[in-house]
């Protein structure tokens, strides 16, 4: 009996050691970061010293003594010297291959004058074949010290730029993408002329006489744009495939090198998830990205299960939510409006897609457990989206936690701001919009409209919304940084204040950053804040943005940049 006992004793020596071995084993950390101050976003544990990771997801978090137990001699152990750690970057609203085609076109964002960017253009004329388009994007008119002359609206007429370009198709995007300018080249390629119709939620700017000055708002800008993809066609499959390649890795390294380690991708056609899939099967595209389908309601009823993704290509992919417009943008007089503009009173903007289609859409998207996020810049475009998604809520009261989005929700009417909480509906805004437009929406708007509706950050969030920020790139810069400090001060760049008092305090803005963009894509168990269990995307920063002064804010720079414990940027 006595044998039979020592034999079971050393039989169970032999598994608690086996056991507890296994155990150690498997807490053992592969990548560690110690000496930090580490800002996680996490309610039970806000603030940390290190944390442990294996196989790209965070094993722990804590002080320099607690992460010591899962650190080995096999462990890359990367010490921060007081550096800042926070969860990584969520772009909740970014056009990710326009990031990467701003890099192969004329930037105009800098451009203070019409000379200016007419000056531009013929440099590039001088350097590109006969025939060959050239395009830009990021002229504002209202950014420029003096008004073309002649100009409708501050518009240009379209025969400077004609002028220097006469042999080469010229196509501007409008910084917002809600208008463009053309030269007499891409018109005539395109067919347009002074009998030429405006399409339906768009509109030719004409003169006088009924003449094309040049300049297309709204969805008149697919005139010039089908023109130019009927040129692009003429390409082999071959060259396009590696062009579009092109576009998607300098995105990708422009993201993570701002600290941007996930980005909601809005309006994305079928075309383009196939080659997000085959750039992330090949290994190449580093960054995350969750994608909003823009495609016509027949094909995607068509495809909509085909394409639907959650966690493709470990957590690089995930593709269930749906895009529509609603109006335009108000730096275009493109926002559709309650009311006149306060500069252009003979117009309200555009309903850029029919109700009766945006309604059709939503019907799709709740039947299919879809998310719906529809751009709405106008007071009157948010409207029709609410009463639109309370319309079809009401229609499936079985249907729970939608989270389906208005994107940007710029201007609002005071009476609708409580019904995104009461719908819960996420106000998808970019804070870097409001210090951007500030020096000139009051000139939309008119002072009482701009108090009561325009970028009401505190007003949806004291209402009990949910605020997910980005940038919209490229229509701003993709870097976090300025709009974060956008986000917390509204300071404008002369200097003074849009409304200080709808600023969001650092810790929201650092959560409409993270978690909040995690929530708004149905992500928050694996990204949004630096917590056991989930995927250890980081960014390191040179300074603390939650404590340093507000005019510090700007100076941070981004040190490196992990997206599943893979470092993806680092500052040289």
């Amino acid at each position: 009996m006595k044998k039979i006992s020592r034999v079971c004793f050393f039989l169970i020596g032999i598994f608690l050691v086996f056991n507890l071995g296994c155990q150690k084993k498997m807490e053992e950390a592969d990548l560690a970061f110690i000496n930090s101050q580490i800002v996680t976003m996490d309610e039970k544990t806000p603030e940390a010293a290190a944390v442990a990771v294996r196989d790209g997801v965070i094993i722990a978090v804590g002080s320099r003594e607690e992460i010591n137990h899962y650190i080995s001699d096999r462990t890359e152990v990367i010490d921060l010297e007081g550096k800042t750690l926070i969860p990584g970057f969520i772009d909740s609203h970014a056009h990710f291959m326009g990031i990467g085609r701003s890099k192969l076109t004329l930037d105009l964002r800098s451009c203070r004058s019409w000379g200016e960017i007419v000056e531009k253009v013929k440099k590039a004329v001088a350097q590109a074949r006969p025939g060959e388009w050239i395009l830009g994007r990021g002229w504002h008119q209202e950014k420029w010290q003096a008004t073309p002359q002649p100009n409708i609206d501050g518009l240009p007429f379209h025969h400077q730029l004609s002028a220097v370009s006469p042999d080469n198709p010229v196509f501007l995007t409008h910084a917002s993408g809600h208008s463009a300018i053309a030269n007499a080249r891409a018109m005539e390629l395109a067919g347009v002329t002074s009998k030429t119709p405006d399409p339906e939620g768009g509109e030719i700017v004409r003169d006088k006489r009924g003449q094309p000055i040049g300049v297309f708002r709204e969805t008149a800008q697919g005139l010039i744009s089908r023109a130019y993809a009927r040129d692009q066609a003429k390409k082999s499959p071959e060259e396009r495939i590696r062009e579009l390649e092109k576009i998607a890795l300098l995105a990708a390294e422009e993201c993570v090198a701002k600290g941007v380690t996930c980005v909601h991708d809005p309006g994305v056609s079928f075309e383009t998830i196939d080659l997000y899939k085959r750039l992330i099967d090949e290994g190449r595209l580093k960054i995350r990205l969750y994608v909003m389908i823009n495609e016509s309601n027949d094909r995607l009823a068509q495809r909509i299960d085909e394409y639907r993704l959650e966690g493709y290509g470990q957590y690089h992919l995930t593709v269930r939510a749906i895009k529509r417009f609603m109006d335009g943008a108000l730096g275009a007089h493109g926002a559709w409006l309650l009311e006149p503009y306060t500069d252009l009173p003979t117009s309200t903007g555009f309903n850029t897609t029919p109700l009766e289609t945006i309604r059709q859409t939503a019907l799709l998207a709740i039947e299919n457990d879809w998310q719906l996020c529809i751009h709405a810049i106008g007071d009157r475009a948010n409207r029709e989206v609410l009463n639109i998604y309370e319309e079809v809520f009401k229609t499936h009261p079985e249907k729970k936690d939608l989270r389906w989005r208005i994107e940007h929700a710029q201007h609002l009417h005071p009476e609708d701001i409580p019904r995104f909480a009461q719908l819960g509906v996420i106000a998808s805004m970019q804070g870097i919009h409001c210090t951007s437009d500030g020096p000139w929406v009051t000139k939309r708007l008119g002072a009482k409209r701009a108090a009561e509706g325009a970028y009401v950050w505190r007003k949806l969030l004291d209402s009990g919304a949910l605020i997910c920020n980005g940038t919209d790139a490229p229509v701003e810069d993709v870097d976090p940084i300025k709009c974060f400090y956008a986000s917390v001060t509204r300071r404008l760049d002369d200097g003074s204040f849009f409304y200080p008092d709808q600023a969001m305090t650092r810790e929201e803005a650092l959560r409409s950053y993270t978690l909040n963009g995690a929530l708004a894509s149905f992500q928050e168990k694996i990204l949004g804040s630096i917590t056991p269990g989930k995927l250890a995307d980081f960014v390191v920063l040179s300074q603390n943005i939650l404590t340093c002064p507000d005019d510090q804010i700007l100076q941070t720079e981004v040190l490196m940049t992990f997206i599943g414990g893979k470092l993806v940027y680092k500052k040289k």
